[in-house]
């Protein structure tokens, strides 16, 4: 199985905001190229060496899995590239290990996505074999079976990870009959139910040009860019089987729910109702969160309860960004005779938030780092090629690269006070305490629709 896109594109969108200026490794003029028979793409063309990397998404994901066969869309995902056309599953990875090509899907909860890293002198062939993949998959029955028992014992061991079930069981409180609220791989049953048809029809209603984005950065310009969308995507559907995605508030309103697990450290997750990313408010909302607890060692959680009380080793606080179910959560894991004091400190900190939002200071030391920062980690063609793609998924804007800081420092301290007063809900908090604390009761949680 090959995946790429394991981050999630709303974590590249965390990346994103931390890029502070993408010339130190690529020209930042992105290009908007459109191929003769109609497909578009962005373009950052970085002749530094001779690889071009192609990051493409289709909408739906594993949202649009049938009841019942969870992980239809995963299960795709890691056979469609087990054999295409005349080539069975070991002629096909034979082909691409001895071209240099990397070719890999994804399934995530909204999207079905896909890589393609090829050296430019193998391009066309490159991008013939992800045509193949696309349009002729084979879906032999060793290669599906194969992956299938590969998949559903990684199913079987996440069931005995209390971090595993404590996301589960929030997942399934919060979105109960909704697509969020399944198992985005599936389960080892509905895995069983997935037949041969499953993998072709999911194939032919969701995979289309329609629905399809493209981002490439690489040794390519837009003539030679256009050609090979062309070779890449003809034979697909024009039009996917329409789809979308239902609103999703959460169910419940604060509690605290406790799973028993025999080990010596709970595992504890904590979330709320969140804000998505087309908000106006989000920057700022962005800015509180770091200061809050996504800034790592300068964060206020971290700060309270690892350098304060060395209650963890590691804590912090996110934007999860589903499209149609935006939270605000934080996780921690700590000693069973310490996770109430751990929870007390978090719940305090939420509250002190909500109450009095960042300081000037702290805004101030916020906007430095992530207008200033550059993670060098993020300067090779693939990466550069993932934010293009998150780009356009989120309608962001061409120039969103030259955008960003200045959306970030327009954000006043009377925003932040603000944006901090209207999200942090310290009596909406969900707790799930995957362990045995001590000195926690379980509290029944509030339905959000009396």
């Amino acid at each position: 199985m090959r995946s790429f896109l394991k981050l999630g594109l709303a974590v590249t969108l965390t990346i994103l905001l931390n890029l502070s200026n993408l010339s130190v490794a690529f020209a930042v003029d992105i290009i908007q190229v459109t191929s003769p028979g109609g497909i578009k793409a962005w373009l950052i063309e970085d002749r530094t060496n001779p690889i071009i990397s192609m990051k493409f998404a289709f909408a739906g994901g594993s949202s649009v899995d049938p009841v019942g066969k969870e992980g239809l869309a995963n299960l795709v995902a890691a056979t469609i590239d087990e054999g295409a056309g005349d080539y069975d599953s070991q002629a096909f990875q034979a082909r691409l290990n001895d071209l240099s090509i990397s070719l890999g899907f994804d399934a995530g909860r909204e999207f079905f996505s896909g890589e393609l890293v090829t050296l430019k002198k193998n391009k066309e062939a490159a991008f013939e074999l992800l045509n193949l993949s696309l349009t002729e998959p084979r879906f032999d029955q060793e290669p599906i079976e194969r992956i299938r028992t590969q998949i559903s014992l990684v199913l079987k061991q996440r069931q005995d990870d209390p971090g595993y079930k404590a996301q589960t069981t929030l997942r399934n409180l919060y979105y109960p009959n909704h697509v969020y609220g399944r198992a985005n791989d599936g389960t080892p049953e509905s895995l069983k139910k997935i037949t041969t048809s499953d993998l072709k029809g999911y194939l032919a209603e969701n995979i289309a040009q329609n629905n399809l984005t493209v981002a490439v950065v690489g040794d390519i310009d837009r003539a030679e860019l256009g050609a090979l969308l062309d070779q890449a995507f003809s034979g697909l559907s024009k039009k996917s089987k329409p789809f979308r995605i239902p609103g999703a508030s959460p169910a419940i309103k604060g509690g605290t729910i406790i799973l028993d697990e025999d080990i010596p450290q709970s595992e504890i997750l904590m979330a709320q109702k969140g804000i998505s990313r087309d908000d106006p408010d989000y920057y700022a909302a962005f800015i509180v969160n770091h200061i809050f607890g996504g800034g790592s060692f300068s964060s206020r959680l971290y700060q309270e309860v690892r350098e304060k009380r060395g209650l963890t080793y590691s804590v912090g606080s996110y934007l999860s960004l589903l499209d149609q179910a935006p939270l605000l959560m934080a996780s921690v894991a700590t000693q069973n005779e310490r996770v109430a004091e751990t929870v007390r400190i978090m719940k305090e900190q939420w509250s002190l938030m909500a109450e009095e939002g960042p300081s000037a200071q702290e805004l101030k030391d916020a906007k430095t780092y992530l207008t200033g920062s550059f993670p060098l980690s993020f300067t090779s063609t693939g990466r550069v090629a993932n934010i293009l793609l998150a780009m356009q998924l989120n309608d962001l804007g061409i120039d969103y690269l030259d955008q960003r800081n200045e959306y970030l420092e327009a954000v006043s301290l009377e925003d932040a006070k603000r944006v901090a007063k209207e999200l942090f809900k310290p009596d909406e908090i969900t707790v799930v305490i995957a362990g045995r604390p001590v000195g926690v009761e379980a509290e029944t949680p509030l339905s959000s629709n009396p």
